[in-house]
């Protein structure tokens, strides 16, 4: 499998180093440092650092006493504490930093991870952070870029009239169900997006309206209630005005601690919003021997019933091999007493609604129309 990303294995031949290693019992760690380190040296991986500094968020979440808490790996340069560093999401003055053992440090060089307090928000795991000389160019620089995803947001939530609705459905656009997502920590939304995405299909799809960390606030429910969405929570509550809103505009809020579950609750709702499939099922079929003519009633036509049965509901005509008229039995008779099926082999009479065109040699077959659920699968 990792050979299909151009990762061969030094034994078949590539130039990438393998290693089997436990992190559950540390065996082979020792050895795999070793061999990152020859890896190193061989191809001069070297990182300057006097550079600017430079890497990439890990993971990040709000924490309730910390606030915004991103855990980062230098790549270039030195960070320092006091350090305004930024991503495409977030940005701050670092007041504090950690190593991976939880002890304060004052700076931190390339390759080293460290956990880092002070931004104003929570970044995206994977952004790549960068510094700024003062705290001014900074707040310029993310008031640009929130403008920037204001307008797009903006785009994203244009209402749609009742006319261009009627003209999605009718070019055969898919029905959608929207999700507002909130999670714990930004790894747990990432993983959570994907599998969400991964389960829209061509009958039906997700559309992630909004997704963030952190508890679930009054403008979450409001914005789901905007876009007809549902609020999904993983290890997350929604504070008391949230609450009350969501009870008030009857915004349905999800709130899971097991990713199976939701994944299962959300394949549920979208099998829900499939069309059902229509499927018609033939009963069976009886020939008219007969045209009795009953004063004040009209025709009745004297059946025998050749295959099957004739129930009461819908029926067709067939003269000649063409279907003549398809509609409802008005009555359906066995000899002088009501009936609701008459079986093969047996003599009936009929009467249809809103139709006497019939004669003797007719084919009336009996069907019914079947409303069977659709799954994903």
């Amino acid at each position: 499998q990792l050979s299909d990303y151009g990762l061969v294995p030094e034994e078949w031949g590539g130039d990438t180093v393998m290693v089997n290693l436990s992190a559950k019992t540390g065996e082979h760690v020792n050895e795999l440092l070793e061999m990152i380190i020859l890896v190193a040296e061989l191809q001069e991986l070297k990182a300057a650092k006097e550079a600017k500094p430079q890497g990439t968020v890990v993971e990040a979440n709000l924490d309730k006493g910390k606030g915004p808490v991103a855990t980062v790996i230098v790549q270039n340069g030195t960070l320092k504490r006091g350090d305004i560093i930024y991503t495409d999401t977030a940005w701050g003055k670092i007041r504090a930093m950690l190593d991976d053992k939880g002890n304060m440090v004052s700076s931190a060089g390339p390759s080293m991870p460290v956990e880092i307090l002070g931004l104003e928000n929570v970044p995206q795991p994977g952004e790549i952070f960068k510094t700024f000389p003062s705290e001014r160019e900074a707040r310029d620089f993310m008031s640009q870029k929130e403008v920037e995803r204001r307008e797009q947001m903006s785009v994203k939530a244009k209402r749609v009239t009742l006319e261009e609705l009627y003209d999605k459905m009718q070019g055969g656009e898919t029905p959608q169900l929207h999700i507002v997502l909130k999670t714990d920590v930004q790894g747990s939304l990432e993983a959570f997006h994907a599998s969400l995405v991964k389960m829209s299909t061509e009958a039906v799809s997700v559309n992630i309206v909004h997704e963030g960390v952190g508890r679930i606030s009054e403008s979450d429910v409001m914005l789901a209630a905007a876009s007809n969405a549902v609020i999904i929570g993983f290890n997350v509550r929604p504070d008391s005005n949230a609450k009350k809103i969501a009870e008030t505009e009857g915004i349905q809020v999800r709130l899971y601690q097991v990713i199976y579950d939701m994944l299962d609750d959300v394949k549920a709702a979208m099998e829900g919003m499939l069309a059902p499939e229509i499927r018609e099922n033939t009963l069976g079929q009886a020939e008219i021997r007969d045209i009795i003519r009953v004063p004040k009633v009209g025709n009745i036509a004297g059946c025998r019933v050749l295959e099957g049965s004739v129930k009461r509901g819908s029926v067709r005509l067939i003269r000649d091999g063409v279907v003549f008229w398809t509609g409802e039995l008005a009555s359906l008779k066995h000899f002088k007493d009501d009936a609701r099926e008459v079986k093969a082999g047996n003599e009936c009479g009929l009467s249809f609604a809103k139709f006497q065109d019939f004669r003797v040699g007719d084919i009336v077959e009996s069907f019914e129309i079947l409303k069977e659920k659709r799954t994903l699968d």
